[in-house]
């Protein structure tokens, strides 16, 4: 990853996309770095009050706020706006055509701020709508972040409508998905007709599960889909599975919120559902893995010499890893011990880290810098990589093990304070993994800043670029 600074293939300029999206995709890239800095930094916060609870004694300090703020943030502000900053650069260019609305891109981000401060704001007061994870904003906050949304996808989808090929680039599939799954989740989520007893823990299985998977999930790979072709200089491997991926994808995922409540009052049908269909996300899941994977294949001397292709192929081992994590754990044998426990922070952070976060660092160091000409250090981006992979590496395994240990006390019949007082160790192992963490994204904020856009790059029209596949 050290080497001298010299520009390479996959991070040379290339013709890019007209001027006005060169300004929308770096500034949601630096609102997305900003909200990244912020909300990671409330999750270190949060770790190192399980160390020492008397830490900052501020009531808006707390854990019970430090907790929301750091997810919702990190949710909302940092990984949202970094993949749709990115996938505002893909659309256009696999269309052959330049952004249908630069405006409504401007506007949507601006709401995304909006929401994100507000929310930041209300939890930190304690204006929450309670124990509903990832959706502890209040409505008003967000509706604000959902009207982004629909602008957003208003704007990803007349790009596509109004495209100059006949064909529809498999990664377009994938941001389009996202999008409307998205504006369907925050209507599902904050309607408040069946949002009492059951119906609310039924639906808030929904919430979680769908927000990773049919938002997150959906856009990662479509980004993944033009990236790693496109910085490979091949095509993907294949078009069809790519398809069969995306479909069975939108079949298997939504049908699975229910097994994060495993042994409560949910019907056991409903249980039992979720669970045979989290064995089938294995379809969609090894479809999509494997065909990246193969894509790579015959590559790898490309991506020991690349920035930006390690970062994506760490992402792509990952979501196989986080899907079959989760496929196990649904199952009612291993929930047992596994759920409500540490173990499930450390798998969220598998998926939401280990796959989202590393592909949408892939594919800022292997994309931003053919929008505005100008490339990070080398040795910069090998820091980020690897303090951030080692300090992630250092947090799951500690976590994760802390999670087992507490399952084993809880099944044992042992009291509750034994069981914390088993993991406390390996929660200090996790504030050092955190802080290596943080660390790193100060690291990525400063490469961002080498990439910002100047005034002697002149791009030229994304409709001259040649499709990836």
């Amino acid at each position: 990853m050290v080497r001298p600074r010299t520009r390479t293939p996959d991070l040379a300029p290339s013709p890019s996309a007209d001027p006005a999206s060169v300004r929308i995709a770096y500034a949601y890239l630096a609102s997305a770095t900003l909200w990244l800095l912020v909300g990671t930094a409330a999750g270190l916060l949060a770790a190192l009050k399980l160390n020492w609870p008397d830490l900052l004694p501020y009531s808006f300090l707390s854990f019970g706020r430090i907790r929301p703020i750091h997810t919702n943030t990190v949710f909302w502000g940092w990984s949202s706006m970094a993949l749709a900053g990115i996938a505002l650069y893909v659309v256009p260019r696999t269309s052959r055509t330049t952004l249908w609305s630069p405006r409504l891109a401007w506007l949507a981000l601006w709401l995304w701020h909006a929401a994100a401060v507000l929310g930041l704001v209300t939890l930190a007061a304690g204006i929450t709508r309670g124990p509903q994870e990832y959706r502890e904003w209040v409505w008003p906050v967000a509706s604000l972040f959902g009207a982004g949304v629909v602008l957003n996808g208003v704007n990803v989808y007349c790009t596509i409508a109004t495209r100059r090929i006949p064909e529809i680039y498999i990664s377009n599939w994938y941001i389009l998905g996202a999008f409307v799954w998205l504006s369907i989740l925050f209507v599902t989520g904050y309607v408040p007709l069946y949002q009492d007893g059951l119906g609310n823990i039924v639906i808030q299985g929904y919430y979680m599960h769908t927000a990773v998977g049919m938002w997150f999930t959906m856009l990662a790979l479509g980004l993944s889909y033009y990236a790693i072709p496109r910085l490979l200089g091949r095509p993907i491997y294949s078009y069809a599975l790519g398809v069969l991926g995306f479909w069975t994808n939108m079949l298997f995922y939504t049908l699975i919120g229910a097994h994060h409540f495993i042994f409560s009052p949910v019907p056991w049908w409903l249980q039992t559902t979720a669970i045979l269909f989290s064995v089938g996300m294995m379809v969609p899941v090894w479809t999509g893995a494997g065909n990246l994977l193969l894509t790579l294949r015959g590559g790898w001397a490309r991506v020991r010499r690349s920035y930006a292709l390690p970062f994506l192929f760490v992402g792509v081992l990952f979501y196989g890893i986080a899907s079959l994590q989760g496929t196990l754990e649904a199952f009612r044998t291993a929930n047992i011990y596994w759920h409500f426990t540490n173990f499930t922070v450390g798998h969220s952070h598998v998926a939401m880290y280990g796959f989202i976060a590393m592909v949408a660092w892939g594919a800022v160091y292997g994309l931003v810098p053919r929008l505005t000409g100008r490339e990070p250090s080398p040795v910069a981006v090998g820091v980020h990589f690897w303090v951030a992979f080692v300090g992630f590496l250092v947090y799951v395994v500690s976590i994760s093990i802390a999670g087992v240990l507490q399952g084993f006390s809880w099944v044992a019949g042992e009291s509750f304070i034994a069981s914390v007082i088993a993991a406390e160790p390996m929660w200090l192992w996790r504030t050092v993994g955190g802080i290596l963490m943080v660390a790193s994204h100060v690291v990525f904020a400063w490469n961002v800043w080498e990439m910002r856009t100047h005034p002697s790059a002149a791009p030229e029209s994304a409709a001259l670029e040649e499709q990836p596949a």
